[in-house]
């Protein structure tokens, strides 16, 4: 029987681009804070969710149970890696708890791509065609990639520098009305253009920032939610999406740069597992390490169709006053850059109403995504009872 599951309690370290913790304090620092948030002791979490990839090298389970005595733990789950794998967390925890394998589960996300030597570029490195075909060409991190994206994507539908600075003023807005915000610097369509060029045609302000940094959150059932501290905020679904590519195909061997397949699928996924429509979203947290991949999300989410997702942004407004709000913490290119696990933070505070100047007004359903190509995921939330 599917029973209904809700994030019960949320932690974040402060955003900085430099902290002089190392990863594993941050993640005690995050997780005590949503263990406080929710008024739950360690002892009480039962099962321990992450992505893939990052946090089983860095932050293990194991390490985590260790250090809290958590002598109740009985389930470990993990999907995807980075953005898709907290993302999508929520669904591995309510499986888990729909099964009987735990009750209270903690997920948890972070980097320490600020401090550490090889950035967010090391994990290229895991995959040999990178090494032997891009790396020598230089495609050595994901400003190169990106860049393709946006140049076809300018190329085919006649997409134009304002179109990418769009999201980066609107979001550089958003982020002014949040003292926590990593940038705090205002952005002008002139303050853009003098941004320094990266990797053309994106400039400093089309990339997200770097930074050191951990989120955690805590799901568990109703029946548990309703003794807790906090009003439960409901997960209404959750969807997955992948294409049959390996990360040795990412990004010059692509058949197609004007798609991001499996954001269509995750989408439609959460939207029939909540009965909504795409209509009925309050606000969005999408992931944009880049401007040009949050303008093909918008798309192949199916927000508006190929090519529209400029003129969308700018005539909707996307600010925290706007008709659809699109990253109201600033997003990671201007927030913090945690692969969207702050993004999930951002949405259960405006669902509580905890937002301060950066409320959404009436906020009833968020909607979240994380991008790890060729793995996509949409998370809806839905605003305390």
């Amino acid at each position: 029987m599917t029973k209904q599951a809700f994030i019960v309690g949320v932690g974040e370290t402060p955003p900085t681009r430099r902290s002089s913790k190392d990863i594993r304090a941050l993640a005690i620092d995050a997780i005590d804070a949503a263990l406080a948030d929710a008024g739950l002791p360690p002892t009480a979490i039962d099962g321990i969710v992450t992505d893939g990839l990052i946090m089983p090298n860095t932050v293990p389970h194991e390490y985590v149970t260790a250090q809290y005595g958590m002598d109740k733990r009985r389930f470990d789950g993990s999907i995807s890696y980075g953005g898709t794998g907290i993302v999508c967390a929520p669904m591995i925890a309510k499986a888990a708890i729909d099964a009987g394998l735990a009750e209270t589960v903690l997920c948890y996300f972070g980097v320490d791509w600020g401090t550490r030597a090889s950035g967010p570029y090391g994990f290229h490195d895991l995959y040999p065609a990178k090494l032997a075909f891009e790396k020598p060409v230089g495609f050595n991190g994901q400003p190169s990639y990106f860049a393709l994206w946006a140049r076809r994507y300018m190329h085919e539908f006649g997409a134009t520098e304002e179109d990418l600075a769009a999201i980066a003023i609107a979001q550089r807005s958003n982020a002014l009305r949040n003292p926590r915000s990593q940038v705090k610097k205002p952005l002008d369509l002139e303050a853009y253009r003098a941004s320094r060029m990266i990797s053309d045609p994106l400039r400093a302000a089309d990339c997200c920032v770097i930074s050191d940094g951990v989120c955690a959150f805590i799901v568990t059932t109703g029946e548990r939610a309703r003794d807790l501290r906090q009003k439960p905020v409901k997960i209404m679904g959750c969807g997955f999406g992948t294409e049959p590519v390996s990360g040795d195909d990412i990004f010059t061997q692509r058949a197609d740069l004007l798609r991001i397949p499996g954001a269509a699928a995750a989408a439609q996924q959460a939207l029939r597992q909540a009965d909504l429509t795409l209509g009925d979203v309050d606000f969005a947290e999408i992931y944009d390490c880049f401007t040009i991949s949050c303008l093909m999300q918008i798309e192949s989410m199916g927000f508006c169709g190929p090519g529209e997702a400029g003129p969308f942004v700018r005539e909707r407004g996307t600010t925290v006053d706007g008709r659809l709000p699109i990253n109201t913490h600033g997003g990671l290119l201007s927030y913090s850059y945690l692969l969207g696990a702050e993004h999930v933070i951002e949405a259960v505070r405006q669902l509580r109403g905890e937002a301060g100047a950066a409320q959404v007004a009436d906020a009833q359903v968020g909607l979240v995504s994380g991008l790890s190509v060729p793995d996509y995921g949409v998370l809806l939330l839905g605003r305390p009872t």
